[in-house]
């Protein structure tokens, strides 16, 4: 009984270790967001020293802050999930033909989004959680078969007509105090999209849920170490389900904030969207490892993938594949900053259990 205790005491600690793994790397991630802007502001001339500039960036990416909110969950819990941009094309799609060709309502449209995340997540959430089939190869099957049905429901990319989902999707929510004045000397106000706010409500709520819910301490434990969640008296198969079902979720309304983005259905829709999620999620300073991870960590992933995209296209080098370029030397650089993290964890790991050993030695 004894040793049970002591195991358990080990994987708090452990715990408590990996939350600070978690403040350190979001910590880094802000820190490089911050100098790059300023870097952009004073270095790339005054394109970038307007408010509209920054709110641009979180436009264009609401949906992917979402999706990698999600992915974020799932590999905290040690797994993955590569269906995520599948997944988002579908629902572009079938909301798409819903509105369109069957004169469907808005409300209607969302209901099929969650329906379709809520679907995904319920599937392969039993399949890892329950039968212990590998996150990867059901992942993988999820995103063949969200771009197969979405290529089903329609093959041919259109834009929307339906009047109430334009009215939607042109609601611009304006930012007072924060335009600025174009070439002709007009104030031009400062606005965001609806969906934007849709990320940042999904960003706090399950920052909150993360850090002060009892279910998302859980998820830390499990992909710290599952079999000493198991004696902490963690339910590991039902904590694994809920997170692949909050990403399914998540991934249905990552989706609609998409569709209301882009405004069409095309079988193209959000192509790599999974692995721009992964890389944010990364650099975020969630580990493929499991157990470290940050909601607002992921956020700034996000920014910050999108604004080295807009100083690479500032700079003049237009080519994709220069993009890709900076996209994975990023990556690879916040890798090697986990690398180092999880040395230095592993170091102080066998530091502790030197003199639990001596003693029993003794």
């Amino acid at each position: 009984m004894s040793q049970k205790f002591l195991t358990a005491g080990k994987s708090r600690r452990g715990l408590i270790g990996s939350l600070s793994d978690t403040n350190l790397l979001m910590s880094i991630t802000i820190i490089v967001f911050i100098a790059m802007y300023l870097f952009a502001i004073f270095g790339l001339g005054s394109g970038f020293q307007k408010a509209q500039t920054f709110f641009n960036i979180l436009n264009a990416n609401a949906a992917l802050i979402i999706l990698a909110c999600g992915m974020t969950l799932v590999m905290i819990t040690g797994g993955i999930d590569i269906s995520v941009g599948g997944m988002a094309a579908l629902v572009s799609m079938s909301s798409a033909v819903y509105l369109d060709m069957h004169s469907g309502s808005v409300w209607g449209a969302m209901l099929i989004s969650l329906g379709i995340g809520l679907a995904f997540g319920l599937v392969q959430g039993y399949l890892i959680a329950y039968l212990d089939i590998q996150p990867f190869i059901v992942t993988l099957a999820g995103m063949f078969f969200a771009r197969g049905m979405t290529t089903i429901v329609n093959t041919n990319p259109f834009n929307v007509q339906n009047e109430a989902f334009v009215k939607l999707k042109e609601t611009r929510i304006i930012i007072p105090g924060m335009g600025s004045y174009n070439k002709r000397g007009d104030y031009i106000d400062a606005y965001i999209e609806i969906g934007v706010i849709v990320a940042l409500i999904v960003v706090a709520a399950l920052f909150v849920f993360l850090k002060w819910t009892k279910t998302g301490r859980n998820f830390y434990a499990v992909g710290g170490n599952k079999q000493s969640a198991l004696m902490l008296g963690i339910n590991v198969k039902r904590t694994t389900f809920l997170a692949y079902l909050m990403c399914g979720i998540l991934g249905g309304i990552g989706g609609f904030v998409y569709f209301m983005h882009v405004g069409s259905g095309s079988a193209t829709h959000a192509a790599g969207a999974e692995m721009n999620a992964i890389a944010s999620s990364i650099i975020g300073g969630t580990m493929l490892t499991g157990g470290v991870g940050n909601i607002i960590g992921t956020l700034f992933g996000v920014l910050s993938l999108a604004l080295i995209q807009n100083i690479v296209s500032s700079i003049g080098l237009d080519q994709a594949w220069w993009t890709g370029i900076t996209n994975a030397s990023m990556l690879c650089i916040f890798l090697v900053v986990q690398s180092v993290i999880i040395a230095r964890r592993k170091k102080a790991n066998l530091s502790s259990s030197r003199p639990a050993e001596a003693k029993g030695a003794k």
